[in-house]
């Protein structure tokens, strides 16, 4: 009985700090359905009087926000696929592959994530001017083909892969693709489908990079275009409604994407790697 008010204390906290990561989203889309004057009114009001639906279809009309999402989705997904590949070949060579130097080879791999992004934005934007891929697809998917951290989390959870295992297979005549499809792979399929989850959001939401390596409008991705949006169409900050409707349409994608693999998110965060 003493347990009942520690788990009731647990739950209150649990919706409060939920209800905090959510209410942004919410205040968005409100504040999509509002006139400009009830976004500026103070105290501020929960819902508008006479919701403003029309806002969604303007905002989508007054801007390409079909190609930036495409864009988006196109190279994200590329990048995505790009990335699994290599740092789980990359990682299954540090676990199961002996080599000199294996060790050393990848401390300097981990030194390179502590490197500041911006810091490597110079000398990749001079190679993707020799090779003639800025402002292209190309130069913005192969830019981000590598990834120290998926490098890192896949070597973490092929370590938790059961030797056993990858010795009975080898005993078999079993090669490497078969050891890392057969038996690697569905073992640890969480831990893929969590960095994949992980590196999509993250290039779909990327900023920076693309903007300083893209020029032309038909490649820009949906973060580039909403600033685009913000500037020409939303007056920079005097259309709230149009920028907040814009705002929600294009963040879209993610929420239903989350829908669909959430229950992985959690295997992976919760799973040691190991099946019984």
């Amino acid at each position: 009985m003493k347990k009942a008010p520690i788990i009731w204390v647990k739950h209150l906290v649990l919706i409060f700090f939920s209800f905090s990561m959510v209410f942004p989203f919410l205040w968005m889309v409100i504040s999509a359905l509002k006139t400009k004057d009830e976004i500026w009114q103070f105290p501020p009001t929960l819902w508008p009087n006479k919701p403003m639906w029309h806002h969604f279809a303007d905002a989508w009309a007054m801007a390409p926000f079909d190609q930036y999402i495409f864009n988006s989705i196109f190279t994200a997904s590329a990048i995505v696929l790009i990335q699994v590949i290599n740092s789980a070949l990359i990682a299954y060579a540090f676990t199961q592959l002996r080599f000199k130097g294996r060790n050393l080879l990848f401390s300097i791999i981990l030194i390179t994530y502590m490197l500041p992004v911006a810091a490597t934005y110079v000398p990749s934007y001079v190679i993707l001017a020799d090779f003639n891929l800025l402002d292209t697809y190309s130069g913005l998917i192969l830019s981000n083909a590598a990834s120290v951290f998926g490098i890192f989390l896949f070597r973490q959870a092929f370590l938790q892969v059961p030797k056993e295992l990858i010795e009975a297979a080898r005993v078999d005549g079993a090669r490497h693709w078969t050891i890392i499809w057969k038996i690697i792979f569905p073992t640890t399929k969480a831990t893929f489908i969590t960095f994949s989850l992980i590196s999509f959001v993250q290039n779909y939401n990327n900023y920076l990079w693309p903007t300083l390596i893209t020029r032309s409008e038909s490649k820009y991705l949906i973060t580039t275009g909403l600033r685009q949006f913000f500037i020409q169409e939303g007056a920079y900050g005097m259309q709230w409604p149009l920028i907040m409707a814009a705002s929600a349409f294009t963040v879209l994608p993610l929420l239903i994407l989350f829908v669909f693999v959430q229950k992985w998110i959690i295997s992976g965060i919760s799973d040691q790697g190991l099946k019984g």
